[in-house]
């Protein structure tokens, strides 16, 4: 019997699928990418904005169709969605025969076994029960790199997050768990981990009574066959001089910081609910450019923010100007129901939220050129992601970029590289984001 399994969203939600798919694996399911060969369907969703939801909604209609036409025999939707609206898509997409939580995961042969029994039972558990670790996985991504959830859930309640309420308060993954999971990954060829959780810099204060990053990443750059380790989603009133010490003692650690401000114009922020004000940001972003000069730092943005003044986008637009962020990504502001943002007065209309997002794209835009221009003549490790085909050129990584949201070097050689080999590169120039180079000959 074969499994189409569709994730969709967030990396994080990519390790819950890998998790399922090792549960199922373990049961003797095989896989399909083809619609034409599944037997079952399963849908991990998303709903942190608007264009998310619509995305899995119609992913469950479209599934729903292979099911009405007798080719499906199960179709299970799991995930945020799946969670926050589980009465409407019950009623509103009836071709859906189960419904898995997202504490619920280790639920999926259950769910599937139930079904092809001819039983239809929905799969939940109280929304901050334990993560959910033990369990095999089926990498996704190329077998090169993978995300490591070490959290799950989160407790700062921005006005405009609906992730509480469908994830639950912060909870940690125990230390160990993660390193068995770090090693396995390691023996399977694994070679780059990616942290991920809601927040990583938080990660241990529920479990150990303190702030356990910066330990965590010095264990998990003592295993062998892991050469990068990147960490992603990382509040900026949490950064300590612990955690920036940490990544610049370990050369494993990229020196690659994801730090999502959200925006600078301090009443915004206040309404956002987020902690930190302009004058912190700049305090953080100039002690790790200080202790650590040649980090890459990334953050997102939101456009269009309810309240969000001329003046406030014009502040915002100065500070990104001054900042020079290495990776930045807005989003105009997605009015979610059941969060305190969605009621506030003042909400912006459609096109001047895109018209501000358009606006800094393009001045990042600028930042992006000019920043490319400077990596002209340096040396650097990368990881070979790729051949491009019918060319003597491999697609690559540097530690400045990210899996699927950053830019890529292109390598110039004739040499006969696989994917995740580790070579230095001289970087001979630039395409907007990405670079070109070539392999450098000590």
């Amino acid at each position: 019997m074969k499994i189409l399994f569709v994730s969709l969203g967030c990396d994080k939600n990519l390790v819950d699928s890998e998790k399922m798919l090792g549960m199922l694996q373990e049961k003797g399911y095989t896989f399909t990418d083809d619609e034409a060969e599944a037997d079952v369907v399963v849908v991990n969703t998303c709903c942190f904005i608007g264009d998310a939801k619509e995305e899995s909604i119609n992913t469950l209609l479209q599934m729903g169709e292979l099911k009405d036409s007798g080719q499906v025999k199960a179709l299970i939707a799991a995930g945020c969605l799946a969670q926050r609206y589980r009465e409407e898509i019950q009623k509103e997409i009836p071709q859906v025969d189960a419904i898995i939580g997202t504490t619920a995961i280790d639920e999926i042969v259950a769910a599937l076994e139930e079904i092809l029994a001819g039983q239809k039972q929905n799969h939940y558990e109280d929304i901050n029960a334990a993560p959910v670790t033990e369990t095999n996985r089926v990498v996704t991504t190329g077998g090169h790199f993978a995300y490591l959830k070490i959290a799950e859930g989160c407790d700062k309640h921005c006005t405009y997050c609906i992730i509480p309420k469908v994830r639950g308060n912060y909870r940690s993954v125990p230390k160990e768990s993660l390193l068995k999971e770090a090693r396995e990954l390691a023996d399977k060829g694994v070679r780059e981990l990616i942290l991920v959780a809601q927040e990583t810099t938080l990660y241990g204060v529920d479990l150990y009574g303190k702030k356990e990053l910066p330990g965590l990443l010095h264990e998990l750059a003592q295993i062998p066959g892991i050469y990068w380790i990147r960490i992603l989603y990382c509040y900026p009133e949490e950064i300590t001089d612990e955690l920036i010490d940490a990544i610049a003692a370990e050369p494993k650690v990229c020196n690659y910081l994801d730090i999502p401000i959200q925006h600078a114009s301090d009443n915004v922020l206040k309404r956002m609910g987020r902690r930190t004000d302009q004058a912190e940001l700049r305090a953080i972003i100039g002690k790790l450019r200080e202790k650590i000069p040649d980090i890459c730092l990334r953050t997102t943005l939101i456009s269009g923010f309810p309240g969000e003044t001329q003046e406030d986008f014009e502040e915002l637009y100065r500070f990104v100007n001054e900042m020079e962020f290495d990776r930045l990504g807005v989003f105009p502001y997605s009015q979610e129901e059941d969060t305190p943002a969605a009621t506030m007065e003042d909400q912006v209309p459609q096109e001047v939220k895109e018209f501000r997002r358009d606006e800094l794209m393009e001045l990042q835009q600028a930042i992006a050129f000019d920043k490319a221009e400077d990596m002209v003549g340096h040396i650097l490790t990368v990881m070979i992601e790729g051949k491009v085909a019918d060319e003597e050129t491999y697609v690559a990584r540097t530690y400045r970029d990210a899996p699927n949201v950053d830019g890529y070097l292109f390598v110039n050689t004739s040499a006969n590289l696989m994917t995740g080999d580790f070579v230095k590169v001289l970087v001979t120039g630039s395409n907007e984001y990405d670079l070109i180079g070539e392999i450098y000959h000590e």
